[in-house]
């Protein structure tokens, strides 16, 4: 089947407007700044302008505008279009107006357009006659142009007043969204596992609706405040592609901005509409890691979790900024080949600030928590006696931590093994289980319902 097309003279003259220089900042929560600089062209007095090539997700609202040099020129009007041109589209804005249509034999059908419905054309031609050409059959469709309220691209419209005539460098800045960008980590564990090979990535999604070429590139990490949005207009989720550069390129460089962290790229990059970009955000680093045996049975009643801990300091290895995002922790296999042996995802963390990655559940260990008895002392005061079973099936020995949760006004009033309070709702218990033990932790806790 031939492939339908629609010709307009408009359209095959439409042009494109190319910035002469290009800054893109990016966020964490879904937010681009853009500043773009461009040469436009102005009519002294009162005029019109199309701004073109702008993000389908732009925020009008934000949009600042500045002319360079000793001009004055002021936005009097704005407006943005997004009505886009589109097959169904055309077919609806000219209802009621004359078309042309071709099908598979070369046959014209030329009359007003009354309905496009249930693929298929109704019009009607001169002669009074209706026809119904079903649109299978249609290798061509004439429109003579291009209906109001339809452009090619997103477009801002302004209406300007300016105090010369010519050319003139201008700045003009936005936001959108639709672009964002997290932290990709991959944590390589040695045979030891005693010390972690950390690379870390900046993945920048751009769904914005628009690709910003050779731009200069900067990522914030932190959490800023956003003004509750009154209305929010949806985007289109297309397919994504994929990028990658390289090590070898120079990474991003860190400093401390305000109170967040800002990252810049001190070359160029192009940031492609539907593509997922990683960059490098620092060299490697060794860190020095513990792996621990954690037991939460308000998480999981039955599982022990295996957590890697270390410190974000330079004794260990580290010592900078990790902006948030998600970690994958590999081991090499005896042969080479690399296993996942899980992920998770950590949050801004600065600089000696403790990490507990959470990789998975210890296959050979086992814990079990079991209320053993209760007793109401009265209408407001409770005691539960409680065990904790932990049983070590592995051919070595471990040490696993409990950290059970007890809410309301408690006290612990007999334990068999040394606890630490953490806090008003958490106490620890370090528990040492030899190769193939079982250890039961016995404490009994007054609950106090004031």
């Amino acid at each position: 089947m031939k492939k339908l097309t629609f010709i307009t003279s408009l359209l095959l003259i439409s042009s494109v407007a190319i910035a002469d220089e290009i800054a893109v900042t990016v966020y964490n929560s879904n937010l681009g700044v853009i500043s773009e600089k461009r040469t436009l062209k102005f009519d002294k007095g009162i005029g019109r302008l199309q701004f073109r090539d702008v993000p389908s997700l732009i925020d009008a609202n934000s949009v600042g505008f500045t002319v360079e040099g000793n001009r004055n020129v002021s936005i009097l009007e704005q407006n943005y279009a997004f009505d886009l041109v589109s097959p169904d589209k055309m077919y609806q804005k000219y209802i009621d107006k004359e078309i042309e249509l071709i099908d598979k034999e070369g046959k014209l059908y030329q009359g007003i357009l009354l309905a496009f419905s249930g693929g298929a054309v109704t019009i009607q031609e001169k002669s009074g006659r209706i026809k119904i050409v079903l649109l299978s059959h249609v290798v061509e469709v004439n429109f003579p142009s291009l209906p109001d309220g339809l452009i090619t691209r997103p477009t801002l419209f302004w209406k300007y007043n300016s105090d010369f005539s010519g050319e003139a460098l201008c700045e003009v800045s936005y936001q959108t969204s639709g672009i964002s960008w997290s932290a990709e980590y991959v944590g390589l564990l040695n045979s030891k596992e005693t010390q972690l090979d950390l690379s870390g990535w900046a993945a920048i999604n751009n769904t914005s609706g628009k690709t910003y070429r050779d731009a200069k590139l900067k990522l914030i990490a932190g959490d800023i405040h956003r003004a509750q949005d009154l209305y929010i207009r949806g985007g289109r989720p297309e397919a994504l592609k994929f990028s990658a550069k390289g090590a070898a390129a120079p990474g991003f460089q860190e400093k401390v901005f305000f109170e967040y962290h800002l990252y810049t790229l001190p070359r160029k990059a192009t940031v492609a509409d539907k593509e997922i970009k990683q960059i490098s955000l620092f060299e490697p680093a060794h860190a020095k890691i513990k792996k621990v045996f954690v037991f939460e049975p308000e998480r999981n009643p039955k599982q022990v979790q295996v957590k890697l801990r270390f410190k974000n300091s330079q004794e260990t290895g580290l010592g900078m900024p990790l902006p948030a995002g998600r970690i994958r922790i590999f081991k090499a296999d005896d042969d080479g080949s690399r296993i996942l042996l899980g992920e998770d995802r950590i949050k801004h963390t600065p600089i000696d600030e403790e990490l507990n990655i959470t990789v998975g559940n210890a296959f050979d260990i086992a814990a079990e928590e079991r209320t053993m008895n209760q007793n109401r002392i009265s209408n407001k005061v409770e005691d539960r006696e409680m065990e904790i079973e932990i049983r070590n099936r592995k051919a070595e020995a471990v040490t696993i931590e409990i950290v059970k949760k007890l809410y309301g006004f408690w006290e612990i009033l007999e334990s068999d093994f040394k606890y630490e309070k953490k806090d008003a709702n958490t106490i620890k218990f370090v528990i040492k289980a030899k190769a193939n033990q079982k250890v039961v932790v016995k404490y009994k806790v007054r609950y106090n319902y004031r």
